[in-house]
């Protein structure tokens, strides 16, 4: 998995304002069986919604597992935000509520389901409540983890980083890396206290039974996506007989995440996502992809772009429109904050591709409008949880310098052999260095395991090409846990929702509605037309495939 995480969830959310909890609506409601007060949640106009979309909060232990460890009185404790757009039907059904996390660490429930409900709603339909909540540490659930107080603490910790070298040169920066990493380690020990030694995945499972109990909801129906599939299998491990329904979507390899120093197979498929945006480009032609007139095949175009964004390492491209608006555009910016970012979700491809085409042609300003401006900058960029990232992956997996490399020359073979399976490799880094010089000692003893046998099967979905969370973790999972069935759609980006998909669709309704699985494990097609480059006169409202709602077996 990796660390720019990248595992943001699959689909960009809205980032809600740190602290804003139900407490400040006056209007509340209880419902019967439940022990949270419910409130309306604040309106945004990103929602066009007719369901009720309520917020609440919950206190939960600062340590689930050592309850002598708490506080609701002394502050040993998190308040958990949490959201919830109630299904029309979900009352007669009981009021059942299925979690969702979509990923991370660090990204927030409460904006998943202020842009992401109505759609997650359509596939389950009525007779479910869908409710999520900002995971401890995140966005406005409190306390909020960050490393250092203010922005400008972090940017005067920082202001020397790589000063006289070459970034893209790991043995020549790797004193710069190993010396600031020992900085930010140190301010997130500090910052956060002993409320930091508690931010990791298998408490926020125990969140989950807390939440559970709050709404009068005995088992767990539960969907996660990207580090959502790391949360659902670790629950499903030490809770299996409250996993009723669970689906993970998008799936990172938990035995990896918790027991490897270097993860090097969460990027099994990265390259293989951006040489698809090509071929499905030269594919698409001119008409519908603009870098098509550059090239006429696959490998010539490959060969245009790496070119041009690699010469952007020694000399950026410089941008004026006017006194107000110019600036550089840089190796970095292109291929880490858009090229890679894009891979996430192919529907994002036909306006990269619009601004590669006249950088290639030596022209910047399209893309630095496109991707630069702060504007463009932050709703492109809108993951603004990097620390709490940091806290549940390094608190979570082998960190430390016990469990590490003992000093920088050996860590730095040992980054390298884990990170050149990418061109987009070196972004990981500083990541690494930070991993090795983490201060905060681990807190629990949890172990992933094979053979677990939960109250009812999971549902395990993935993409063919996913660029962090590759098939081959899905695979893994599904080895992993007793009965469960893997679904593939075949098509690239990250999760399942990358991709639409009417038999992707279906299987999760039912397996939701009925606990129906596959008799075996399925390939399933997308929805035509595909959403990498569509025709001018298409739109994604055109026919779908004939789809066999059971998939193709495999």
């Amino acid at each position: 998995m990796r660390s720019l995480t990248i595992i943001i969830g699959c689909l960009a959310t809205v980032v809600f304002a740190h602290n804003v909890t139900s407490g400040e609506h006056t209007e509340g409601q209880q419902y019967e069986g439940e022990s949270l007060v419910w409130t309306p949640c604040p309106v945004s106009p990103t929602l066009d919604s007719d369901h009720q979309l309520e917020c609440s909060h919950l206190l939960v232990p600062m340590d689930q597992f050592n309850r002598s460890n708490n506080g609701f009185n002394n502050e040993k404790h998190f308040n958990i935000s949490l959201i919830r757009l109630r299904g029309k039907n979900a009352t007669a059904n009981g009021n059942i509520n299925i979690l969702l996390n979509p990923g991370g660490p660090g990204g927030s429930g409460m904006g998943f389901v202020y842009s992401h409900g109505e759609r997650l709603n359509a596939i389950v339909g009525e007779n479910f409540n869908l409710l999520s909540f900002d995971p401890r540490g995140v966005n406005s659930s409190t306390p909020y983890v960050k490393c250092y107080p203010t922005p400008g603490n972090q940017t005067l910790a920082s202001q020397n980083s790589f000063r006289g070298t070459d970034p893209y040169n790991l043995t020549e920066s790797s004193g710069n890396y190993w010396a600031s990493s020992l900085i930010y380690t140190q301010a997130c020990k500090q910052t956060m206290g002993e409320h930091g030694e508690y931010i990791n995945t298998p408490q926020t499972a125990a969140d989950m039974n807390s939440i559970l109990d709050a709404v009068g909801q005995d088992a767990l129906y539960y969907w996660g996506f990207s580090y959502g599939t790391i949360l659902g299998q670790t629950y499903a491990t030490m809770y299996p007989d409250k996993a009723k329904r669970v689906i993970i979507d998008g799936v990172a390899n938990e035995f990896d995440w918790y027991t490897s120093f270097i993860d090097p197979e969460a990027s099994d498929d990265t390259d293989k996502v951006f040489y698809g945006f090509v071929e499905e480009c030269i594919k698409a032609g001119n008409e519908s992809c603009p870098l098509a007139q550059l090239a006429e095949t696959k490998e010539e175009l490959t060969e245009k772009l790496l070119t041009t964004i690699w010469a952007l390492r020694s000399e950026p491209a410089p941008v004026y429109v006017d006194n107000t608006v110019s600036g550089l555009v840089g190796f970095p910016d292109v291929w880490y904050k858009a090229v890679f970012k894009a891979l996430y979700g192919p529907s994002g491809w036909p306006a990269l591709a619009a601004a590669l085409a006249p950088l290639v042609q030596g022209n910047a300003t399209a893309f630095f409008l496109q991707y630069m401006l702060p504007s463009a900058a932050k709703a492109y960029n809108d993951y603004n949880e990097p620390d709490a990232n940091t806290f549940v992956r390094y608190n979570d997996g082998v960190s430390g310098p016990a469990r590490s490399p003992s000093t920088r020359e050996e860590l730095i073979p040992v980054i390298l052999n884990g990170t050149n399976n990418t061109m987009f490799g070196s972004q990981e880094w500083a990541d690494y260095f930070n991993k090795r010089s983490w201060a905060i000692p681990q807190t629990f003893s949890f172990v992933p395991e094979r053979g677990v046998r939960t109250a009812h099967p999971l549902l395990i979905l993935s993409t063919t090409y996913d660029p962090v969370c590759p098939l081959i973790s899905a695979r893994s999972a599904n080895d992993a846990f007793v009965g469960s069935r893997l679904v593939e759609v075949q098509g690239y980006g990250h999760c399942s929702l990358a991709v639409p998909s009417d038999c992707i669709n279906d299987i999760v309704s039912r397996y939701f509605s009925e606990g129906v699985l596959p008799d075996s494990n399925v390939v399933c097609a997308p929805n035509l037309p595909l959403p990498y480059f569509p025709a001018p006169e298409s739109s994604s409202s055109g026919a779908s495939s004939p789809v066999n709602t059971t998939g193709q077996g495999y």
